[in-house]
């Protein structure tokens, strides 16, 4: 199998659709002038936004309200040297709206951590880019 073999490049609606199966991605952002990960779980919106659930006061909704940042989530099979990666860009919103925070409240995610107050921040798709590695047991270092 040759490297162009191994890597696939991935439409939009392949991409949400392999991230609508993920259980966690990572934000990707600046703080204090620093890039930073941070691994969170999430969904999708039916406007194919992604939607975190955290803290009102939590350093993430600090760093990130009105910021373009990057969302990635993946899935890899070591073994089989396979697998795909997605990346959303695209500006970052505390939802303030009180009927979309209710419903969000409703039918969003739910943070891992216990929560008093949850604040919901939607990452808009405005560029969506995905690979997927198949099988590449075969190519060479």
């Amino acid at each position: 199998m040759s490297l162009n073999d191994a890597f696939r490049a991935l439409d939009r609606q392949e991409c949400l659709r392999l991230l609508a199966k993920a259980p966690v991605g990572r934000v990707v952002y600046t703080r204090q002038a620093l890039p930073a990960v941070l691994p969170v779980n999430f969904s999708l919106d039916t406007d194919a936004s992604v939607l975190l659930c955290t803290s009102p006061g939590s350093d993430l909704v600090a760093a990130i309200d009105d910021v373009v940042v990057a969302f990635e989530a993946d899935e890899f099979d070591a073994v089989a040297r396979s697998g795909w990666s997605v990346v959303v860009t695209g500006r970052a919103t505390v939802v303030t709206d009180p009927a979309e925070h209710e419903r969000l409240a409703r039918t969003g995610p739910r943070s891992w951590m216990p929560l008093h107050d949850a604040a919901f921040v939607r990452i808009e798709s405005e560029m969506v880019t995905g690979r997927e590695l198949r099988g590449a047991l075969g190519v060479a270092h």
